[in-house]
């Protein structure tokens, strides 16, 4: 083999396809190939490669802080069936990698059950690290027919965030409700917390979300989607991808559009270095995941990050109104533009001089990255 990919999900299936489309020869390693995904993926249409399955579109994007916002911009929900297929000229090992040993010509990948596989390269897509200690993401959700979810979304939108809070009490740190069309007449309304030390609880998600929908006359039954995994995750000097490469964006948590994205880059550099050794390999795939820029836009996002944390539960709307009143290519560059230093500096700049001191106090003291 010339690449083994470890881990099945979007990322890894993403980039061992792109590596055996560049003529590579290509291992997949994945515990349950076959599992259906559950999870939701979306994300704004203008971030994904032509070609990306789309399972359901909203040309209409609201969100709401204190006030509401139309966005011009498309978003979408992926196709998981479709996504999932795997190119037949990628080679699949059921098993899952317990060790990963690095050689000057070859390295090994020891799994479970004791088999070893060898190839000139090794790339861990399994997600992301054991989120102890970590700041996340989490959240609980529903799918309702779409008649249902009318009184919440309107045909062919996509509500991103509504901060408006359910009428609940307990816990003050503040969520959101996320709620997009899924195609088939079916819609997913979810609880969110954006970003948290530890994850808000799931139970009390799923009940803020009861109490959020019960205003609008929506009874759900069961909760169909449950969501837990770390934003604030940091680069590693293993050749990593995906989630495990800390491409999850570190003040929304979406990452999907970017791995594939960057899969077939990512392939095209290490078929093209690969004949010079695994070293150059390595280091060719490394400077496509995390160019200088990357490095750079990834660290103020983090202070993003630590900027939202740090804010009492009252300024959270209001911050999110300020982001989104900024011009869209602003919110654009901050949003999805990895590379993009200049927009990220001009994005944060202008919200900066439009937030009240209040606000800047939080904005300027957030505590240092860690």
């Amino acid at each position: 083999m010339d690449v083994i990919v470890l881990g099945g999900g979007p990322a890894g299936r993403a980039l061992a396809g792109s590596c055996a489309e560049a003529g590579l020869e290509t291992t997949l390693v994945d515990p349950r190939p076959d599992k259906p995904w559950t999870s939701t993926y979306g994300a704004w249409a203008d971030e994904l490669p032509k070609g990306a399955p789309i399972a359901a579109h909203a040309p209409v994007t609201r969100a709401v802080g204190t006030e509401h916002h139309v966005l011009d911009r498309e978003y979408v929900v992926l196709d998981n069936a479709r996504l999932q297929v795997l190119s037949p000229s990628v080679h699949v090992e059921v098993g899952k990698s317990t060790s990963i040993a690095l050689g000057p010509h070859r390295s090994s990948v020891r799994l479970a059950d004791g088999r070893t596989l060898t190839a000139a390269l090794v790339v861990d897509a399994t997600g992301a690290p054991p989120s102890r200690g970590r700041v996340e993401q989490t959240a609980a959700g529903v799918v309702v027919p779409a008649e249902e979810a009318k009184a919440v979304l309107g045909d062919g939108e996509a509500l991103v965030m509504d901060w408006r809070q359910p009428p609940v009490t307990g816990v003050e740190w503040p969520t959101f409700l996320y709620a997009v069309p899924l195609g088939g007449d079916r819609v997913l309304l979810e609880e969110t917390s954006l970003a948290r030390r530890p994850g808000l609880p799931v139970a009390e998600l799923r009940t803020r979300l009861a109490a959020r929908l019960a205003e609008h006359g929506i009874v759900p039954t069961t909760v169909e989607e449950q969501v837990r995994f770390p934003v604030d995750l940091h680069r590693t000097a293993r050749l990593t991808f995906g989630a495990a490469a800390a491409l999850v964006h570190p003040a929304t948590g979406y990452s999907v559009a970017t791995t594939l994205t960057l899969a077939p880059l990512v392939a095209e550099a290490v078929a093209e270095a690969l004949p010079k050794g695994p070293r150059a390999a390595r280091a060719a795939a490394k400077q496509v995941i995390w160019s200088p820029a990357a490095k750079v836009v990834h660290t103020m996002r983090r202070h993003g990050l630590r900027a939202l944390l740090a804010m009492p539960p009252e300024q959270v709307p209001e911050f999110f109104d300020l982001f989104f009143r900024l011009p869209e290519e602003l919110r654009r560059s901050y949003l999805s533009d990895r590379e993009d230093v200049a927009g990220a500096t001009r994005a944060m700049a202008e919200l900066f001089r439009h937030a009240p001191w209040r606000l800047r106090r939080t904005l300027v003291l957030a505590p240092q990255d860690r």
